[in-house]
């Protein structure tokens, strides 16, 4: 159990690669890859002491933040789609794109929250 531990500690680290997207941004002007940096955080994870309550909440973050991508994804494609009279493929990509951003907020603020009634002690 402590192996597995440690290994999704080091899981949790390397998503912390993700902020080296936020480089496109820098070396060539698209902007909207600055935002890639916020992934920075999570290096933090290679550092922290893991227990079963930060893999607690890590899963219900996770559980969290898959359902509310899925609806957000599901329910932007079809106003797109039907609303917006988007092309499939259009609609689809925009669903995907609301649905991952969402997905990612919902994980970084549940994680927060969790963090803090942890600190605090209010669990």
């Amino acid at each position: 159990m402590k192996a597995q531990m440690k290994s999704r500690k080091y899981l949790y680290g390397l998503t912390g690669l993700l902020s080296l997207l936020g480089f496109i941004g820098v070396f060539t002007g698209e902007r909207s890859f600055l935002a890639f940096f916020g992934f920075a955080v999570d290096f933090t994870y290679f550092f922290m002491k893991t227990d079963e309550m930060v893999e607690e909440y890590m899963n219900r973050a996770a559980s969290r933040a898959f359902y509310w991508g899925m609806i957000t994804t599901a329910v932007v494609t079809l106003v797109c789609f039907f609303v917006y009279k988007y092309a499939g493929n259009t609609a689809l990509l925009c669903g995907f794109a609301a649905g991952w951003g969402v997905s990612v907020a919902v994980h970084g603020l549940s994680i927060g929250y969790y963090k803090f009634k942890e600190g605090w002690g209010l669990e």
